[in-house]
């Protein structure tokens, strides 16, 4: 039965994703909405939503991945056109959210992009923001409208079991994520290592040496992204160092971006579980151990929720 307090649901796709947006809608049973966007000449983006919307419960999927600005601009103008065509509510749905490594001041005269990107989302009239697997959670507080908040940790703790690696060490590649792999280890009844990192430059990191027994075991280093995999590669050299046997990676947001395809072709990691938070297909061409992992089921599920007035938070109890 249709939720009628905000209209009927509409899901709307940028150019980000689009293959997401595809699944997020067959999973709901609905077409995706239509809307025209291009770029001028000179790179302007163009918008155009080519169905009524008006009084509709619209969701906007773009993850904000690279390239990070022109996916978050053509979001910002979306945003402005579905409120400016008299949607009832607009949610932005960003799987990725780009900006969200530079969370606080932790050097003098630096921006704090997440709370920038936060404003300048709902100054363009997004109404609630959902999103998976934050960089840190407390950037919902960057927010004036509310945000759900979702963790692929289901979906890829369902890999990791499939996978069969025991005996396992869940490993965390620094101390900021000590917490994501401790919940990991809990629910695969796993032992858990951490990793020392000292970080030179931006990009660049030494491992300096591993917390926790990995010696002669198979080990999962768990992260929330992957960037230039310098980060990943160096743990690995560290695990191996101390012991470990075979070594894989899971991560939520794949960006992969520079020279992380080529570090991990060269590197001893078996296979790196990764959502599909952003666009895949290339890399997994180029890399033949990615694992790819759909969120698009969740996100379906939470846009039906959140249209229903349903609780989002029993999806994690």
């Amino acid at each position: 039965m249709e939720h009628l307090a905000y209209g009927d649901l509409k899901v709307f796709g940028g150019r980000s994703h689009p293959a997401l947006t595809g699944e997020i809608c067959r999973t709901l049973g609905r077409d995706a909405g239509r809307i025209t966007l291009y770029n001028f000449s000179d790179g302007e983006n163009y918008c155009q939503i080519d169905e009524n919307v008006r009084g509709a419960d619209v969701f906007i999927v773009q993850p904000t991945g690279p390239p990070v600005n022109a996916n978050l601009v053509e979001l910002l103008i979306m945003l402005d056109a579905f409120k400016r065509s008299s949607a009832s509510r607009v949610t932005a749905v960003l799987p990725y959210y780009g900006y969200a490594r530079q969370d606080r001041k932790d050097k003098p005269r630096v921006p704090i992009t997440a709370k920038l990107v936060a404003d300048l989302l709902s100054s363009a009239g997004a109404d609630r923001v959902l999103c998976v697997d934050l960089h840190a959670p407390q950037i919902q507080g960057f927010f004036d409208v509310p945000v759900d908040h979702l963790f692929a940790l289901p979906v890829l703790l369902d890999a990791i079991r499939d996978a069969r690696m025991d005996p396992l060490t869940v490993v965390s590649p620094d101390a900021g994520g000590v917490e994501r792999a401790r919940a990991f280890a809990k629910r695969l009844g796993a032992s858990l290592a951490i990793v020392d990192k000292r970080r030179k430059g931006k990009n660049e990191v030494e491992i300096m040496h591993v917390i926790g027994d990995v010696k002669d075991r198979n080990v999962i280093i768990v992260d929330d992204i992957i960037d230039t995999a310098g980060t990943l590669i160096n743990t690995v050299a560290a695990l191996k160092e101390a012991g470990a046997r075979r070594v894989f990676a899971g991560c939520v947001h794949g960006v992969l971006s520079g020279p992380a395809i080529e570090r991990i072709n060269g590197s001893p990691i078996e296979k790196v579980f990764c959502m599909n938070t952003l666009p895949m297909d290339e890399k997994l061409a180029r890399c033949p151990v990615i694992m790819p992992l759909s969120v698009g089921p969740l996100l379906a599920e939470a846009i039906h929720r959140i249209h229903e007035g349903a609780s989002v938070s029993s999806l994690f109890v």
